[in-house]
């Protein structure tokens, strides 16, 4: 197997060249386009718990997997939003990733939900992915990516986190104290505390979302 990534960091886009007997796992929606030796397969990984897990961590109850049928073959894989992909070598590790980041992976990779340092933060969407095992991993920001290496404690904004490894602990609070947060909606952030590597997007769709909402179209009723 052999991969490419094109158009970065703007609208990245793996490209992905597959020898005949070789596979990969990718979110569904993520698939660009392939040949016509390139057959898809999808499927619950894991089985019905493991799939309900993946669904609470923000990706698919169902994952797709595209192997090279009748000779070698490439495909095209990208995810819905415009910006970069990073790809990282797991060997038999775990990282941690906001909702919606994961795009695909090659190898023996498992994802489920990860409530671990989200605990009574459920009302603000805290809820992650936990991804380990052995393989490749292909996962996208909005806006590039930017690799933080972390000796002992950094802040982030949580629209801004993408990854981050489980060499790191985390905590999750506010930038104020509690009534200035309800009056004057101080940021949700998290803390990270150790030595490991940490992945931040240079945009976050959540302020996207917020400074799209005063132009929504609103419908009025009228007699």
């Amino acid at each position: 197997m052999k991969y490419d990534i094109i158009s970065a960091p703007s609208y990245a886009l793996v490209e992905m060249s597959l020898n005949e007997g070789e596979s990969v796992i990718v979110e569904p929606g993520s698939m660009s386009w392939m040949d016509t030796t390139i057959k898809p397969k999808t499927e619950m990984k894991g089985g019905l718990f493991a799939g309900l897990k993946r669904r609470m961590g923000g990706e698919s109850f169902f994952l797709n997997t595209y192997t090279a049928e009748g000779g070698s073959g490439k495909i095209g894989i990208a995810p819905g939003y415009s910006g970069d992909i990073i790809v990282k070598e797991l060997n038999n590790e775990t990282i941690y990733m906001e909702r919606g980041a994961y795009l695909c992976h090659v190898g023996n990779i498992e994802t489920s939900a990860s409530w671990e340092g989200f605990m009574g933060t459920f009302a603000e969407g805290m809820l992650g992915l936990r991804v380990s095992g052995t393989g490749l991993l292909f996962f996208g920001s909005y806006g590039d990516v930017q690799e933080v290496d972390v000796q002992g404690s950094y802040t982030v904004d949580n629209g801004y986190a993408v990854a981050w490894e489980s060499s790191l602990d985390y905590s999750i609070g506010r930038s104020g104290r509690r009534i200035r947060s309800f009056l004057f909606g101080d940021q949700l952030i998290c803390n990270y505390h150790g030595n490991g590597k940490l992945w931040i997007q240079t945009r976050s769709p959540r302020n996207l979302a917020a400074w799209v909402h005063p132009f929504r179209p609103v419908r009025t009723n009228s007699d």
